[in-house]
């Protein structure tokens, strides 16, 4: 028999999230600090001051991200591989100014704090980046493009996610959250991811399609001209999509997905041009953690100007 949910009336959900929260006008930096779901559970500082590890290679890529001490690792050049590299605990990734990984992806398992930021990642042969039985990751300022699957997929049990000021384009299979309906023993009441101040440019499908995951906070993103869907809340997912800029998205939001089930999703203070309207439904916990909201009619010029590697100096 499947746990029953346990979730807010919508009134009591939304009179809580708004708790903490701060609307600002267009003035934002992109090299914003971390926000969202990473800072909890004791929050997300990855290799913090331990030592660089300068790579620019596919072996001493591999080998550092795998060293089981904690590290900062900066990476130069194009790093061409295949295959998932596996990243393991206290980890910051960083990527040199024009710094590239091609061919590959890096596979986040059984693995907390971690950070990967300002890298490309394009043309891989599995997923850009996964992430699984994972806890506090942050994944900021990146660019994908061209892959094989996802391109950055969060699942098995994984827990206290921040996805934010990416850039996604040329691809169809963008951000998948919860990976099958029946892995709810492992899933329910984890999953919990922030997206924030993404640009989803061109895509095709989930961003983010989620299951379980409650509640998954969606916020301050530009979606542009994509091509299926924009969010999916399916099977006991409970999903706040707030303050996204769309832009020619015929399909922003919406409730199951193929043969998966209507989760909850609440929609609120979002800004559509050339766009549908979305269809919401069901109630969704509470956010715990402060941020700031950016009006969503900025949205879209706030995340252009910032998203993506290569915006930011680290």
């Amino acid at each position: 028999m499947r746990t029953p949910r346990r979730t807010l009336t919508l009134v009591t959900c939304l009179t809580a999230a708004l708790a903490g929260l701060t609307v600002s006008g267009p003035a934002a930096s992109a090299d914003t600090p971390l926000v969202g779901w990473a800072t909890q559970g004791g929050g997300t500082t990855g290799g913090g001051t331990a030592a660089t590890t300068n790579v620019s290679s596919a072996s001493a890529l591999t080998s550092a991200l795998s060293s089981g001490s904690a590290s900062v690792i900066r990476v130069s050049g194009t790093i061409s591989c295949s295959g998932m590299l596996r990243v393991t605990s206290n980890k910051t990734v960083i990527g040199n100014s024009g710094a590239t990984i091609a061919g590959c992806g890096f596979n986040v398992s059984q693995a907390s704090n971690v950070i990967i930021r300002n890298l490309t990642f394009r043309n891989w042969n599995d997923d850009g980046i996964n992430v699984q039985y994972s806890t506090r990751v942050w994944i900021d300022h990146n660019s994908f493009s061209n892959g094989y699957d996802g391109a950055l997929d969060i699942k098995r049990a994984s827990d206290y996610v921040t996805v934010s000021w990416n850039r996604f384009f040329s691809h169809d299979k963008t951000m998948l959250l919860g990976h099958s309906d029946s892995n709810g023993g492992e899933d329910r009441n984890k999953l919990r991811v922030t997206y924030h101040h993404n640009w989803f440019d061109g895509t095709n499908q989930r961003h983010p399609r989620v299951r379980f995951g409650n509640p998954v906070h969606v916020y301050n993103n530009f979606y542009r001209g994509v091509g299926s869907y924009g969010v999916a809340s399916t099977q006991e997912a409970g999903v706040l999509v707030e303050g996204n800029y769309f832009e020619n998205t015929g399909d922003p939001f919406h409730l199951g997905e193929g043969s998966s089930p209507a989760g909850s999703l609440v929609a609120r203070n979002n800004h559509f041009v050339g766009s549908g309207s979305g269809s919401a439904g069901g109630s969704v916990r509470a956010i715990p953690y402060s941020y700031s909201l950016d009006g969503a009619s900025s949205v879209k010029s706030i995340v252009t100007a910032g998203a993506g590697a290569g915006r930011i100096s680290i």
